[in-house]
Formats: structure tokens, sequence, C-alpha cells
């Protein structure tokens, strides 16, 4: 009988190394496969591709895959992030055949590149998402944008006051927290409004801090890792919402008046669900809870941008902040007392038309990452992998088109004879396109407009310019590097 020896150390020594050496080589074989012709790092680190400059310069990642795609005039590039292929995608027209082709069997939105693991939101497809989007119609008609009016406005000016109360002395004060405040406050009071407790509001705070801090961390899904952390946080989240829809379901039943945008949701969802022989689909409070948490994500973080870059850009365009303040003040005063109704609101076209240039100039969301389900013809030259993240840049195509893109002009949406907001309609997709553009656009807009009225209305401001204060930081959305730091002093006798 042969004994069997013990493998020595310089055995599996020199296995590991044939596996790795294996592993290696496959992948990178892999990678380039679904490269192909395509501009983009020849060698990539295993397993981890870019995931380490990705997340130490974001804005420098992704200026590195415009300039290749730029530079290549293909108009796309390709990198490998933690086992995943990716395509960035610069030119307009492809990011359309992207947004023109969200259904199962091609593209599927995923909000961030691992989003399915973190979000846990339902993305609907045909004849489903239609009727979605038709049961939340109700959401965004100029009754419902005029209710959600008066509680914006009385919350903005009321942490205006709160961020002039702490900043008297003259020091800058970056205004980023504040603009985030603003907008936590203000969505959840507009979207689930007296269904929150202060006690679940303070708790919703802290599990939406998790959230965001999970969506720029290495995506680890193991106990103590941020990634964890925002997992557990959003399933909360969507827990404390689904009990708030529950709430505005019983309460529309017995025929209470509406004060909130799920109460608007439910008013007619609760007739449709009471008249039919079995529930609807998509009509359970946690799944409910689900789409609200999707609407919030979306109002929060790219709110929070662009309040930020609309006062910066202010403060650099004097002359546009000159035809802001005397707009607003011909249908408005702060000391009146009254809020701005929604009449008065629409009347102001050039406050609008600032806030469209505002969100050209800086997409809060830069990119608008989708899976591909199945393998995707994308040009007649390239066809997208199954399984690879494609990335259209909304912030490449908002400098695509437009006259001087790179200048901050908002008579590009004012002006009659210009009208670059129909001519370059294809190049504007900060709002997405195609069946899944985003239905809280107006919502969005408005919201901004409101804000500058106010805020240019009560208070002086004057930005403190460093070097590099405008590089855009991602934190999910683009921000200011300085968080935009003001000078700040009130400029009327009360508000």
């Amino acid at each position: 009988m042969v004994e069997l020896l013990p493998v020595g150390f310089m055995d599996w020594l020199a296995l590991a190394v044939a596996v790795a050496l294996y592993y290696f080589l496959v992948e990178q074989l892999s990678y380039r496969r679904k490269k192909g012709a395509l501009p983009g790092p020849s060698l990539v680190v295993p397993f981890l591709g870019s995931i380490v400059p990705m997340i130490r310069d974001p804005a420098g990642f992704w200026d590195t895959q415009a300039a290749r795609a730029k530079k290549s005039g293909a108009g796309l590039a390709a990198d490998f992030v933690v086992g995943r292929f990716i395509v960035f995608i610069r030119d307009s027209e492809l990011s359309h055949r992207v947004f023109a082709n969200v259904r199962p069997d091609a593209f599927q939105f995923v909000g961030h590149p691992f989003g399915k693991d973190l979000f846990g939101i339902f993305y609907l497809f045909g004849d489903e998402h239609k009727d979605l989007r038709r049961r939340m119609a109700p959401n965004f008609t100029p009754r419902t944008l005029s209710t959600y009016a008066a509680v914006q406005q009385r919350i903005i000016l009321a942490h205006i006051r709160r961020l002039l109360d702490r900043n008297r002395r003259s020091v800058a004060a970056p205004i980023q927290v504040t603009c985030r405040n603003i907008n936590l406050e203000t969505s959840q009071t507009v979207f689930v409004g007296p269904y929150l407790t202060e006690e679940a509001r303070e708790r919703f705070d802290k599990d939406y801090a998790l959230f965001n801090a999970g969506l720029l961390a290495m995506p680890v899904d193991l106990p103590g890792f941020a990634f964890r952390r925002a997992k557990l946080a959003v399933a909360r989240l969507v827990r404390t919402l689904g009990e708030c829809v529950r709430q505005s379901k019983a309460r529309m039943r017995a025929g209470g008046e509406p004060e909130c945008l799920a109460d608007y949701w439910m008013q007619a969802l609760v007739k449709e669900i009471d008249a039919a022989a079995t529930p609807p689909v998509h009509t359970d409070d946690v799944e409910l809870g689900g789409f609200l948490f999707d609407f919030l994500f979306a109002a929060q973080d790219a709110s929070t941008s662009s309040l930020c870059w609309a006062v910066a850009a202010l403060a650099s365009h004097p002359d546009v902040l000159a035809r802001v303040r005397a707009e607003v003040s011909a249908v408005w005063s702060p000391e009146s007392g009254e809020p701005i109704t929604g009449e008065k609101i629409q009347q102001m076209k050039y406050t609008h038309a600032v806030a469209r240039e505002v969100v050209r100039y800086r997409p809060p969301a830069a990119l608008v990452p989708h899976i591909a389900a199945e393998p995707f013809q994308l040009t007649e030259w390239y066809t997208v992998p199954k399984g690879a993240i494609v990335f259209p840049s909304v912030y490449e195509s908002s400098f695509q088109g437009f006259a001087a893109a790179d200048e901050f002009d908002p008579d590009r949406f004012f002006s009659e004879e210009r009208r670059e907001d129909a001519v370059c309609k294809r190049n504007f997709l900060a709002f997405g396109a195609g069946a899944h553009q985003c239905m809280g656009q107006r919502y969005a807009l408005n919201h901004l407009a409101l804000f500058m009225a106010l805020f240019v209305s009560v208070v002086d401001f004057k930005r403190d310019w460093t070097e590099g204060c405008d590089e855009l930081v991602y934190a999910p959305a683009v921000m200011p590097r300085d968080g935009c730091a003001v000078y700040l002093q009130q400029r009327c006798s009360s508000f």
C-alpha cells in the first residue's frame, strides 16, 4: 500500500499561484472581449478593477471616462469595477437609446451600480408601469403643487431664519447642510405630512444618513460595513413609509381632506381597491412605501444639489440675481406675511428659466446607471454584453448642442427667439427620457424656483470664493466642493 505524503508548502504555493494566474487570465480575456473596440484600460486590477479611483475621486474618474469617449469619437468608453463591466455613454442619442429601451429584456434602471441590493425598490415595465404612473398622476396637478407650495415656503423660511441666526458674525457659512435639512423636512412633510411623529422623523433622519453613506461606500454586504448598514436602514425607512401609507388609506377612507402627496395618491387608490373584487397589484402598504422612498430619494439629494448650485450661480451672476429679485418683488414682499400663491409662482417666468438653467448647468444626477438584462446592440458596431452596467451621462449631454454651453445663461430657456429648451430638448436629460422620465420634475422645478424666490428676497449673500470651491463632489448628487460657502445678511425688515 502506497503511503500518501503530505503536499509540501511549495506545492501549495505553486498551486495557489497557478490558480491566481488562471483567474487573472480569464478575467482579463473576458474584459477585453466585452470591451471590444471601446476605449478603456488595457488591463484591469483583478476583481477590484477601478473601484479605488472611483471612490477616492469620483469626479476625476468620470472625467477620465468622458475624455476617453470624446477623444475616441465613439461617444462610449469602458472600464471594470468590482467584477462588473461598465460602459460610459457620452453621446446624447445613445443615452436616448438606453432610456427608450428600459424593459425586462433590455435595460433596467438600477439607481446605483449595486442599487438592487441597496434600494429594494420595485421597477416596473409595460402595462404595470403605465398603471402606476396613472395612479400617481393626481400627485402633480396644479392644485396639488399649490398645496405643497404652502408647506415648502413655511419650512424654507424657517430654515433660512435659523441659518441667519447662527451666522450673525461676518463668517462664511456653507449652506449645503441647511439645504439638505430643508429638503429632508419638505419631502417628509409634503409626501407623508401628518403621519410622521417627531420620534419617527428623528429615526428617519438617522436612517437616511446611513443610506447616504452606503451609496458612497465599498459595496461589501457584510456586518460592520457601511453598505450593510445602508441596506438595513432602507428596510426600516420603507417600513416606516409603509405605515404612513396605511394611516393615509384609513384617513382617506374616512373622508379626510388630503394634506400631503400620500393623501392625494391614496384618495383615488382606496376607491379603486374597494371597488375591486381582489386588491389590485402594487397596492400593498410596504410596497407603496418603497415607491414613496423612491420619490423621497429623488427629491432629497437632487434638490439639495440644485439649491446649492442655484445660490452659487446667483452669487457669481449679479445681473441674473437682480432680474430674479425684480421679478419676485413685483408679485410678493416678505414683509407681507403672506405666502407666495401657486398662481404667483407660475408668473415668475424668468425665475423658472433660471431653475431650468441651474439643472442643465449642474444636473444633480450626473449619471443614470442601467444594467443590461440581455445583450443589446447599442450601435452598428458595438453590442452591450449581458450584465454590463451602462452609465448614460446626463452631465455630458447638458453641454452638447446648447449655444455657449459652458456659460450659465438662463435666457436660453427664457428668450422667445432662442427657445433652446425646444431646439436642444434631446440634450436636456436631467429628468431622464422615455417612459420612465421623472414624474416629479414639475415639483422639483417649482421647489427650486420657490427656494430662489424666497432666498434672494430675504437674504443678501456673497460667495466665499476659494480655489476649487466650484469643483464637483459626488455626495452622491454633485455638490460644490466647499458646500457653497456664503456670507449672509438679512435684507428685509422682517419675514
